[in-house]
């Protein structure tokens, strides 16, 4: 027996059926609910300069800046304002990972090439190419070929991609490699 108030009517199936799909497309629609599939570049969290180098400390990634300065909208700074959160964890990952030294030399600074994945949006670092660093690279990582500008390209697993630019690597993390 199921009670019900005079006044109500009685639900059918197909009504109840019909508001449960609706909330669950919301809920699971590309980059509106809590699960997401999507591979499309999404919010992440930023952090300030401050914040970047505190973790980099913290881990022992080292950085340098050719105009010995941090400021974003000078392209001689190594700047990490507006670096995404996934970024900073992904040159996390990769010393711990690599067990070398690691020192970033290009930020979130102006100067880079632009687009959705950039320097500027927070997707990229560039690090100092070490023997240590490029062969744990090219030993670990998958080479996906040329890159439009020539350079060399090796994919990780998680699908973070970096790029032999001749003096460093150019590094795109679209996720924090695995942290």
């Amino acid at each position: 027996m199921v009670f019900r108030a005079p006044h109500m009517p009685r639900m059918t199936l197909r009504p109840a059926l019909t508001a449960l799909a609706l909330v669950l497309g919301v809920l699971f629609a590309p980059g509106i609910g809590v699960v997401s599939g999507t591979t499309d570049a999404y919010a992440v969290t930023k952090l300030t300069h401050s914040q970047a180098t505190s973790r980099f400390t913290s881990s022992g990634v080292g950085w340098t800046s050719s105009g010995g300065c941090s400021n974003r909208n000078v392209s001689t700074c190594t700047s990490f304002d507006q670096l995404n959160l996934p970024s900073a964890q992904g040159a996390q990952t990769l010393k711990s990972a690599s067990g070398c030294a690691l020192t970033i030399t290009g930020g979130t600074e102006t100067g880079h090439a632009s687009g959705t994945y950039s320097h500027w949006n927070g997707y990229k670092l560039d690090f100092s190419k070490t023997t240590c660093v490029t062969n744990y690279i090219k030993g670990h990582f998958t080479y996906i070929g040329l890159r439009g500008d020539g350079a060399a390209q090796y994919q990780s697993g998680s699908g973070n991609i970096y790029a032999d630019e001749g003096n460093h690597w150019d590094t795109t993390f679209y996720n924090c490699g695995g942290c």
